[in-house]
Parts: C-alpha cells; structure tokens; sequence
C-alpha cells in the first residue's frame, strides 16, 4: 500500500463522511504557520541572546512572546471549533463543464472569523461567518468524464486571530455530481420502433421542416422565399434552396447499435438527440444495450434518458 493510500485510509477512519459536520476536537487539528515558525525562531534567538549576556529584559520579553504565542493556540482553535458544515445538492453538467458545488458552514455560537474552505490548501476561498448565521461557498471542479463526479475531501482552516497558527480539517460531505456524456451533433439514430405495430416507423420528412438542416437542393416554383440561399446565388450560382428535416411521428425511436464509432461518440450523439428532441416537444423512446426507456416526452423522460446515458456500462 503506497504512502497516499495509506494517508487516505487513514483520514476515513479518523474523519469519516457524513451530510453533516461539526468540528470538535477530534476533527481539528493545529501546528504553526510559516509566520509562526519564523515567530519561534526569533524566540529562540532572543532566547540565546538573553542566556549569553544574562540579560533580565531580554527573559522578560522571550516570556512574554511565548505566553502570546500559547495564548494564540487557544483562540486559533476556538475560531474553528463548533462551526457546522454541510453539502448542498450538486446540479448535473455536462462533461467537458464545471460541476458546481455548495459548502455550507453554520455558526451555533460564536462568530467565527476568516474562515478559508477550497480542495487543497493552494486554493482556499475565505469567509466570515456571524453569530447565529448561515453562509455557503461555491467551489468548482472539471467533469471530464461522465458519470457519478465524486468532490474530494475538503480543507477548512483558519489561522485568525495572529496568523502564527494554522487551525485545520478535512470534511468529506459526501457531494457528488452527475456527469452526462458531451453533446456531439450527428446525424440521427433512429430506427422504427420495436413497441410500434409494423405499419409504424420513424420518420424524417424533408421539405417544410426547420428542425434539422440537412444540405440544398435546387429551386422550385412555389417554394418559401424564407429559405432560399443567398449567398450562392449572388456569387453568380443556381438558385438553392435549403433543406431541413422534420422530425415526425410518435414511434421515433434512438438505438445504441444504429451508431458507428466507440461507445462515448455514441452516448454523446445520443445526448445531442435527446436535448433535441426534448427540445422540440417530440416523443421518443431510448434503446441501450440492457435497458429500454419506453416511448415518452417532457421533463422527467429527458432526465431519465440522460442519467441511462451518463451511467450505462458504469458501477454506480
């Protein structure tokens, strides 16, 4: 077992995960910043000043320098203990985007001062929280690949009131995000319905459609004005005309195995299609190796699609 395997099986014994945490004792843990090591230096010089030239002034203020810096770990640690923290549902994204994370931290006591919270101690974002108050911070991570975005362990610290002490601990409040596969454009896979009696097909009717743009083809009379192609015929062209697909029919249905390419090229021009047609209002089933979502439309059906997108050939 490596040193970091061994550091994290140590910080899930010892802080376990939980929605809600309050920082105690058992949870907090205190050392000197680098102000506070250099503070302990000058001490210490101080020290061998005063021994060297038996110097009563010079004890007087090495005493006086030490019992602040006692008097510090004191406050340090109570600036962080008791404060409340929690973690808000994370909304899904897409893959490629940042997942949005919310940190709530609660104060059933005292005010708690310069409160820093962020996922590694290089990038902390600090806050204050009042007497009896709520507050949240907003932390970001890249969701690279679909799937369930687990948030690691986050770093709280403080170092108020003298920055000589850094007060420190790592929370784990279980947040995860939903991660959908990147919508990539393509062209539809669609195949007739298999829940559909024979007579019933997809269908892609080309003509008045403004749904899909699929390429030009040449002017007819009687054809809309609205879609003709400007652009070619004043560089001397024949009058073109474009030409978009419209999705109709209530059997439409989007097959995993009507695609080519690797398994996330699929999932993402699946994604495209199921933002699309959602879009448009129109049902369509789905169709996964090993899972069938049936014909539907609307809200609930387009999220279903895509959290069979996200975790299909994933453990949850």
């Amino acid at each position: 077992m490596s040193p970091r395997q061994r550091w994290r099986r140590w910080q899930d014994q010892r802080l376990p995960s939980a929605a809600r945490i309050a920082l105690d004792g058992k949870r907090i843990f205190i050392l000197p910043s680098r102000s506070g090591v250099g503070f302990g230096l000058v001490l210490l010089l101080i020290l061998l000043a005063a021994i060297n030239y038996q110097n009563s002034m010079a004890y007087g203020l090495v005493f006086l320098l030490g019992s602040v810096f006692v008097v510090a770990i004191l406050h340090t640690y109570r600036n962080l203990a008791g404060l409340v923290l929690s973690g808000g549902a994370a909304p899904a994204v897409f893959a490629g985007e940042h997942a949005r994370f919310v940190l709530r931290l609660e104060s059933q006591g005292p005010e708690h001062q310069a409160i820093a919270a962020g996922w590694s101690a290089a990038d902390l974002q600090r806050i204050d929280i009042d007497r009896q108050h709520v507050q949240q911070l907003e932390l970001h991570l890249p969701a690279e690949r679909r799937g369930w975005l687990r948030a690691p362990r986050m770093r709280v610290e403080s170092t108020f009131p003298m920055g000589i002490l850094v007060a420190w601990s790592w929370v784990d409040p279980g947040q995860r995000a939903l991660v959908y596969p990147r919508p990539l454009q393509g062209e539809i896979p669609a195949v007739p319905s298999r829940a559909a009696p024979q007579e019933a097909h997809t269908v892609i009717m080309h003509g008045q459609g403004v749904d899909d743009f699929q390429g030009l083809k040449e002017y007819q009379p009687g054809d809309s004005w609205r879609r003709m192609h400007w652009k070619a015929w004043s560089r001397g062209g024949p009058l073109l005309l474009k030409d978009f697909a419209d999705l109709r029919g209530e059997q439409l249905c989007l097959d995993f195995l009507a695609l080519g390419g690797d398994t996330e090229q699929r999932l993402s021009r699946l994604c495209y299609w199921v933002l699309e047609l959602s879009r448009q209002n129109a049902p369509f089933a789905l169709h996964l190796p090993g899972q069938v979502l049936p014909l539907a439309s609307g809200d609930e059906h387009r999220l279903a699609c895509l959290q069979a997108l996200a975790l299909f050939g994933l453990r949850s």
